[in-house]
């Protein structure tokens, strides 16, 4: 074996014993991960999110504003998914702002018809059906009894006529007002005064149902017992009615009367 010794100096690099250590390097770290493409991580936009502001990149919450790379939420910030849920007006016009800003409950309807047009209407329609139905009684000898000087027979007489006279009126009267407003809405008294019968809701002609039902309500009463009080809290009703200048028949019906010109 070799007894030689390495000379003086610097120390061979292939030595072992004589080499410093390398210097200490820090730790490595993983990169921070890159941020979400979508919006914060409780910005989704879901049914419960009540409308804070949309994320980086995400929509907004239901009435929220749009984040700057998505759409506006639902509801009154973006637009609601379901529309308007009334509709716009009773005939098909959207309302616009009303007193208080509420909606108007007359947009989008033909003006209201006034109550002496409707009134004059209502006694053309009288005197169209009246007058041939007194000259039909007259010839049947309906009202022959009054002219009787024994009072016993003009009260059995009257009771017996009096009872098929008032049915036979009421059919008349309730029939011709049925049919005139679910064809066209106008009987002959209204087309003259230029009015028409209308659904509050829609605008359409009533159907047979609900022009049959507003007919027995304005009649039936004035034909059975106070004529003439009927006809005074009728009008009553229309004058005081707000807004729609509705009677107790066209409550019932829910109908309006409006002008065609």
């Amino acid at each position: 074996m070799s007894t030689d010794q390495p000379p003086p100096g610097q120390p061979s690099d292939d030595d072992p014993f004589r080499k410093k250590p390398p210097p200490d390097q820090p730790p490595s770290t993983p990169p921070p991960p890159p941020p979400p493409s979508g919006g914060g991580p409780y910005d989704t936009g879901g049914p419960y999110d009540t409308g804070g502001p949309g994320g980086p990149t995400g929509p907004g919450g239901p009435g929220g504003p749009a984040g700057p790379g998505g759409p506006a939420g639902p509801g009154p910030g973006g637009g609601s998914p379901y529309g308007d849920p009334y509709g716009g007006g009773p005939y098909g016009t959207p309302p616009p702002p009303y007193s208080g800003g509420a909606a108007d409950p007359l947009a989008g309807m033909p003006p209201l018809a006034p109550t002496g047009k409707r009134i004059a209407a209502r006694i053309v329609d009288i005197l169209i059906v009246g007058v041939p139905l007194g000259l039909i009684g007259w010839l049947l000898g309906m009202f022959d009894s009054y002219n009787s000087d024994d009072w016993d027979e003009v009260s059995t007489m009257s009771d017996g006529k009096s009872l098929i006279w008032q049915l036979v009126t009421m059919v008349v009267y309730i029939g011709y007002d049925t049919y005139f407003t679910a064809k066209d809405g106008r009987t002959v008294g209204k087309r003259l005064m230029n009015l028409r019968v209308a659904m509050l809701n829609s605008g359409m002609i009533p159907e047979t149902n609900a022009s049959l039902l507003r007919a027995v309500v304005l009649w039936v009463p004035a034909l059975i017992c106070c004529f003439c009080l009927w006809w005074i809290i009728n009008l009553v009703m229309v004058l005081v009615d707000k807004p729609y200048k509705q009677g107790l028949h066209d409550k019932a019906a829910k109908t309006v009367v409006v002008s065609t010109t």
